[in-house]
């Protein structure tokens, strides 16, 4: 289950968001499905710089725009094993980045983070190698028609 918000200063097609909210889904539920779950929610907030610069900075102590972040949920001790977290991605740094158009983008974004909020990170190349092919796994089944696999 995703939770999409856009924030107000942020104009995107309604096709656009349809199409991203559609594809989260069923990246989302390929995750739950792999990890043997029905389902796992996860919000995505879009953003401008100027406020993903502040949750960076407050969050991260980096005083600088980014183009994702990820909150993971399931950390703590009381933590819902089907809540796994929270995205925010900047509108305007993806648009700067996007070399395949915004919604590619947009999607490699979404990928990225959620592999974060599934544990996945990319200290050293092994990690990387690990968490881009569970990203482009993740994009592949987000792509497809028909009922959602585990990815």
């Amino acid at each position: 289950m995703i939770d999409l918000t856009i924030d107000d200063a942020i104009a995107l097609p309604r096709e656009l968001e349809r199409t991203l909210s559609r594809e989260l889904a069923r990246m989302v539920r390929a995750a739950a499905l792999h990890d043997a779950r029905s389902d796992y929610e996860v919000s995505l907030r879009l953003t401008d710089d100027p406020t993903i610069r502040a949750l960076n900075r407050d969050y991260r102590r980096k005083d600088k725009p980014t183009d994702v972040l990820a909150f993971a949920q399931r950390e703590g001790p009381a933590a819902a094993p089907d809540l796994l977290g929270d995205l925010v991605i900047s509108i305007d740094t993806a648009r700067r980045q996007a070399r395949r158009g915004l919604h590619a983008e947009l999607l490699h974004l979404a990928s990225h983070g959620l592999c974060h909020l599934l544990g996945y990170d990319h200290r050293d190349d092994a990690e990387e190698r690990t968490m881009n092919a569970r990203a482009a796994a993740l994009r592949r089944e987000a792509k497809r028609t028909g009922r959602v696999r585990a990815a």
